[in-house]
């Protein structure tokens, strides 16, 4: 991922939030197959390996899976917040015109390789975990054993899960840091009074 300095982010723990708060990942793989990409949901173990490892699951059906299997070098996209920059939210434009739209984002890239299994039991334990995390906070929360048992067999075997140990992570919070503190001023305030929630979102973050 292309990260000029000022946009860097390299603190541990602040990627990892990043991750924990993604709801959806990218994960690309390629292979004989050529390039292939899933979206997924993912569970992050942060004690696991120096960066943490990151488990998910792909459907047998799913082609990609053969490509984990083999040991090819996967990444892993967690898109963060994100905006576009008008020129006009910059008090530069009056000073002297020179400036661009930009689009101020966060996102975090995970790389390694994987292991892939089709145990029972352990699919079973992170299809349940992956549950338990989406359905918290619902008023009555659906888990695995709600479903009859023999269906959740069934399901179990048109899946592969993969584990996959962090072994690069790069993070990219690109929020106006080269620009002025007028500029960066102007842009947070414009984001913030925009009626779309992802600019408002962005503008909390650069806070």
């Amino acid at each position: 991922m292309y990260t000029p300095s000022a946009f860097v982010d390299q603190d541990l723990p602040h990627l990892h939030q990043q991750i924990l708060s993604s709801r959806l990942a990218t994960l690309v793989t390629y292979g004989e197959q050529g390039l292939q990409a899933s979206h997924l949901p993912l569970l992050l173990s942060p004690d696991q390996g120096p960066n943490g490892t990151l488990y998910g699951h792909l459907a047998k059906a799913n082609p990609q899976w053969r490509e984990l299997e083999t040991g090819a070098q996967a990444l892993v996209i967690f898109a963060g917040a994100d905006a576009y920059v008008s020129p006009s939210f910059y008090p530069s434009k009056a000073e002297h015109g020179k400036v661009v739209p930009t689009w101020n984002y966060l996102a975090v890239h995970a790389y390694g390789s994987a292991e892939v299994f089709s145990d029972a039991q352990r699919l079973r334990d992170l299809v349940s975990a992956l549950t338990d995390r989406h359905e918290a906070g619902r008023a009555q929360p659906w888990k695995v054993a709600d479903a009859p048992a023999h269906y959740i067999d069934g399901m179990l075997k048109a899946i592969v899960g993969f584990a996959l140990p962090i072994q690069r992570l790069e993070g990219k919070r690109k929020l106006s840091q080269n620009r002025s503190t007028a500029d960066i001023a102007g842009v947070r305030e414009g984001l913030a009074a925009s009626p779309d929630l992802h600019d408002q979102a962005l503008a909390h973050l650069m806070r």
